[in-house]
């Protein structure tokens, strides 16, 4: 026994470890956070990061207590996977315009929560899973570690958020990200794994390169229309009142 006197090596080692897992991990949480809030007013921003790192956070604990049985629940991965698609698609479309207002800054905070949820749901299994395994069965250390993961989440939202006032563009690769994740649930699933490895071996590699490609030319392709037809909508119906004014 070494280290602090009063806890083992095999503690000490399995925390880094965990730590390790953290900041690689939540990443991707903050990603998805800072790409949910950005469109919030700078009042609301710190109110959506906290309630979405809860949330996160949250969904490890659950997650932690069945990760066992969750990984051999076949179909969950793809239902995921797909459901990280269209989410990562939908970051990247324009809001609608609201009025100012109290009510629809509200309505949107809570628009960004239930984005972070989601998608947390589909992410948080993966990152629970890495937690678990390091932690060696200690609820000592596995509760250190999501202890943890909160100022992770918390500080790299606000800084990636930060990121994206500062270069927009960033939007799309968060959102490619999240592809890359998506894609490399579908193919991870017990139902797709074993398949693809006799079949289709190359897809293991090629899926989140697919699946980020997807979502950056889905998002920007479909954001492209809805802005077109916008135009088209509030064009014709500003001429009329630009002729009576005339």
């Amino acid at each position: 026994m070494s280290g602090a006197g009063w806890l083992p090596d095999h503690f000490w080692i399995p925390l880094l470890q965990i730590i390790g897992i953290d900041i690689i991990l939540s990443g991707d949480n903050a990603v998805v956070i800072a790409l949910a809030c950005r469109r919030l007013p700078p009042a609301q921003r710190r109110v959506g990061i906290l309630l979405g790192a809860g949330v996160a956070v949250a969904l490890r604990i659950v997650f932690a207590t069945i990760v066992v049985y969750l990984l051999a629940v076949p179909y969950l991965k793809i239902v995921g996977g797909l459901l990280l698609l269209w989410i990562a698609v939908k970051l990247l479309l324009p809001e609608e315009e609201h009025a100012e207002g109290d009510v629809h800054a509200h309505a949107d905070l809570w628009r960004a929560v239930r984005t972070v949820a989601l998608a947390d749901a589909v992410m948080s299994l993966d990152n629970v899973i890495g937690i678990a395994a390091a932690a060696r069965g200690s609820t000592l250390l596995l509760t250190i570690g999501l202890l943890i993961s909160i100022p992770l989440i918390i500080w790299g939202s606000t800084l990636v958020l930060r990121m994206l006032d500062r270069l927009p563009f960033l939007a799309v690769l968060g959102a490619g990200l999240l592809g890359w994740i998506s894609g490399d649930l579908l193919v991870t699933d017990p139902v797709t794994e074993s398949w693809l490895q006799a079949h289709l071996p190359a897809l293991h590699t090629l899926a989140p390169y697919i699946g980020a490609v997807l979502v950056v030319v889905g998002g920007l392709v479909s954001a492209r229309i809805m802005e077109r037809r916008r135009l088209a909508a509030t064009g014709p119906a500003a001429s009329p009142k630009e002729d009576d004014d005339a």
